[in-house]
């Protein structure tokens, strides 16, 4: 491989991103967050396994980089959700049936109707019958074929930066991450994304201490390094430690990401905004919602982007996939000229990182999973200008960079960190933090518990975890499902406090406790001594 990266004129890693906040409410018998996990498996997970599938059946190379939360990693194995995913199914297929035979008169919406029919019932065909329910055996597969490179990120997505007062907390997060991994994928992840791309100097030395060689940095981290990257952000750099950053390349999110000229809003694509479960009237649509009183989207969407306007133009999906694979040859083309023309400035071939939210892919624009099928095919074609490659590929090939510090820095609006925490959301971490105090006192006065009290102090560290994801100030910042944001946070401190109140009583309730394991039942493995002080 080494020859051939070499005399390429540029290299592409593509890195997607995958992750959902652990929602899990068995106390329900339904429960409107966990569509999210649904969604994501039908519009994203699985159409990128048959891309695949599609690419190795046809024998065109190519490598990724996936990273899978471990909360996400986790609700793809959890039977009650699987089941549940299940039944999501079948009720989608009945609405389905259901608008066949109400357009049956209209051959343009029958044919939408159709389509969805068809989506939904493969979808429920691959998961039963082929993947047997858990579609983290295929994701192995691919991983262990040589296509996908699997790495980790932290415990429960937590912002690392609002936190690094905390050594021992951000230690709990990394480690959790990788153990979690491990355990799911037999094979220690090489490299970590960083949550929101969330870097504080010093951060690196956490990564090294478990085996984590690379991680993915905002644009400005590395451009506003301490000594300036002499190759821009078209290589990586490597702290003084040894551990690399590879930066994102702005051209190249911009084209996919860009709310105003990137390829998803182009006219002709889905309307992810315009649903049957707004619609339609009640009355028809409440047995398919999920208290049959408030509309939510049911993932029937008949319309196209159109433009700004309400007026729109029913969906053609054989339409916007030509425009999918229109987009996926000018993105290539544009990388390799990008490519041609760094090359004339550099010692080396550019290197462009690209990665995105994997749920772009299919869920927020649903032609995704067809631009990216012909990314690949593109690239493949024209191998001698441009070559896919991940990281840990780069590294074998270039293992020496240039040694300076990356820039504290995240992704997000305006790129420091301020959407997990400005006037919507700081309210959490005055909480948060001293939950971390709270548990690392109960580390030093119980320090080698057995039996119900071990497992008292296990979930309270799993409370302590869970409190922390970045997803829930997000939301907040937002303004989406921020009463379920607000209360997850509260929840958790909530369960905490509790358990912190009943240690100190000596008053533990083991029926409380057994209802809240099986709840919050992520990181089975969890000891609670990794919030000791050093």
């Amino acid at each position: 491989m080494i020859d051939t990266l070499t005399n390429k004129k540029g290299l592409l890693s593509l890195v997607l991103h995958t992750h959902l906040p652990f929602v899990r409410h068995p106390e329900y018998e339904h429960f409107l967050e966990e569509a999210w996990l649904f969604e994501a498996i039908s519009e994203t997970y699985l159409p990128l396994l048959r891309v695949f599938d599609r690419l190795e059946k046809d024998a065109v190379p190519f490598r990724l980089t996936m990273s899978i939360s471990p909360t996400l990693a986790h609700m793809l194995q959890d039977d009650l959700l699987m089941q549940r995913y299940v039944d999501h199914l079948d009720l989608l297929l009945k609405l389905a049936s259901k608008e066949l035979d109400r357009n049956r008169h209209d051959a343009k919406v029958l044919k939408l109707s159709e389509m969805y029919n068809d989506f939904y019932s493969l979808n429920l065909k691959e998961f039963e019958d082929v993947y047997e329910r858990n579609i983290l055996k295929k994701i192995r597969y691919f991983q262990h074929a040589g296509y996908l490179e699997l790495i980790t990120t932290c415990a429960t997505h937590s912002f690392l930066p609002h936190y690094q007062s905390y050594p021992e907390m951000i230690r709990a997060q990394i480690m959790t991450g990788v153990e979690s991994h491990d355990r799911i994928f037999s094979k220690m992840p090489a490299g970590i994304w960083l949550p929101e791309c969330g870097y504080f100097p010093g951060v690196e030395e956490y990564l090294r201490n478990y085996g984590i060689k690379y991680f993915i940095s905002s644009t400005h981290g590395v451009l506003y390094a301490e000594d300036r990257p002499a190759r821009g952000v078209y290589a990586p750099i490597s702290c003084p430690n040894g551990v690399t950053a590879f930066a994102r390349d702005r051209a190249s999110s911009r084209a996919v990401w860009s709310a105003s000229d990137g390829y998803p809003g182009d006219p002709v694509y889905r309307d992810f905004y315009r649903d049957l479960g707004f619609d339609l009237p009640l009355d028809y649509i409440a047995p398919f919602i999920n208290d049959g009183i408030n509309r939510v989207n049911t993932g029937f969407k008949y319309h196209a982007i159109t433009g700004k306007t309400n007026q729109k133009e029913y969906y053609d999906g054989a339409v916007a996939k030509n425009k999918a694979v229109e987009h996926a040859r000018t993105f290539v083309d544009n990388r390799v000229k990008q490519c041609a023309t760094l090359g004339q400035y550099m010692d080396r071939p550019p290197l462009i990182s690209a990665p995105y939210d994997a749920e772009l892919f299919g869920h927020w624009w649903f032609e995704g999973p067809d631009f990216l099928e012909a990314v690949i095919r593109e690239t493949a074609r024209r191998s001698d200008d441009l070559a896919l490659l991940t990281p840990t590929d780069y590294l074998k090939v270039y293992p020496e960079n240039q040694v300076t510090k990356p820039a504290f820095a995240s992704w997000g609006d305006k790129g420091y960190g301020q959407v997990w925490l400005d006037g919507s959301n700081d309210w959490i971490y005055r909480h948060t933090h001293k939950l971390i105090e709270r548990m690392q006192e109960l580390v030093e006065r119980f320090p080698d518990e057995k039996g119900l009290k071990e497992r008292t102090l296990n979930q309270a560290a799993r409370e302590v975890l869970l409190s922390q994801a970045s997803d829930w100030p997000f939301i907040m910042k937002a303004g989406t499902t921020v009463p379920y944001a607000r209360k997850r946070i509260k929840t958790h401190i909530h369960n905490f406090n509790y358990i912190y109140d009943s240690l100190s009583r000596n008053t533990i309730k083991t029926e409380w406790l057994t209802k809240l394991e099986k709840r919050d039942n992520i990181f089975p493995f969890l000891d609670y001594r990794i919030f000791k002080k050093e």
